[in-house]
């Protein structure tokens, strides 16, 4: 099977790449409206840009044209906070992608707890295992649908007690969730840990 990318319109385009890159991180990503509304949403097109000073990238789309909340909230303040939820948190993080009006706040309909940012203007929440605190660094616009990759400078991480030794994260205790096609997501399943490149596998841990 063959499919011609340019005879694919963005929505065929989104459902193939979506489906094929896979599993995808999940960013829940909370920012803040210049009326002070709290809002928070999920994205999988993300990863880390930099580590000196750190970076992370998002990709924030637009609906029929329209930038989405995230993205206007992120330009007029400049600042956010990039989550990382665990598996007892899938339900909030599925519902909060539904699409609501500017003025309501995704944290007040799901009931999510906050706390004061240590070096930002926007609050946290408390649930997730990680959050980190981001101040925009680039915006870059891709593509004709408008879709902005968004580069953020972590100021700040803040990671549940237990998770972090001599900064390594355990994985398996952070039990990160993530995105595949649809409205469908993964736990970390089984993990191989090798020893280093070209030696054979130390231990195989089924998750």
């Amino acid at each position: 099977m063959r499919i011609n990318a340019a005879d694919l319109d963005p929505q065929q385009t989104y459902k193939l790449l979506t489906g094929i890159i896979v599993p995808r991180p999940i960013a829940w990503v909370a920012t803040q409206s210049p009326e002070g509304v709290l809002n928070v949403a999920p994205f999988s097109a993300f990863t880390f840009v930099s580590n000196k000073p750190p970076m992370v990238g998002v990709n924030v789309g637009r609906k029929a044209g329209v930038m989405k909340d995230t993205g206007n909230n992120i330009r007029e303040r400049g600042e956010y906070v990039v989550h990382i939820a665990d598996e007892s948190l899938l339900n909030a993080v599925h519902e909060s992608a539904e699409e609501h009006p500017p003025e309501v706040s995704e944290v007040e309909v799901l009931g999510l707890q906050c706390t004061a940012s240590d070096f930002i203007s926007v609050p946290r929440l408390v649930a997730p295992p990680v959050a980190m605190e981001c101040r925009l660094h680039q915006s870059i616009a891709f593509g004709v649908t408008g879709s902005e990759f968004i580069v953020g400078e972590v100021l700040a991480f803040h990671i549940r007690d237990g998770l972090a030794s001599n900064y390594k994260i355990d994985t398996l205790a952070l039990n990160p969730i993530c995105r595949l096609g649809g409205p469908n997501y993964a736990t970390l399943g089984r993990i191989v840990t090798l020893r280093a490149v070209g030696q054979t596998v130390k231990t195989v841990i089924d998750g």
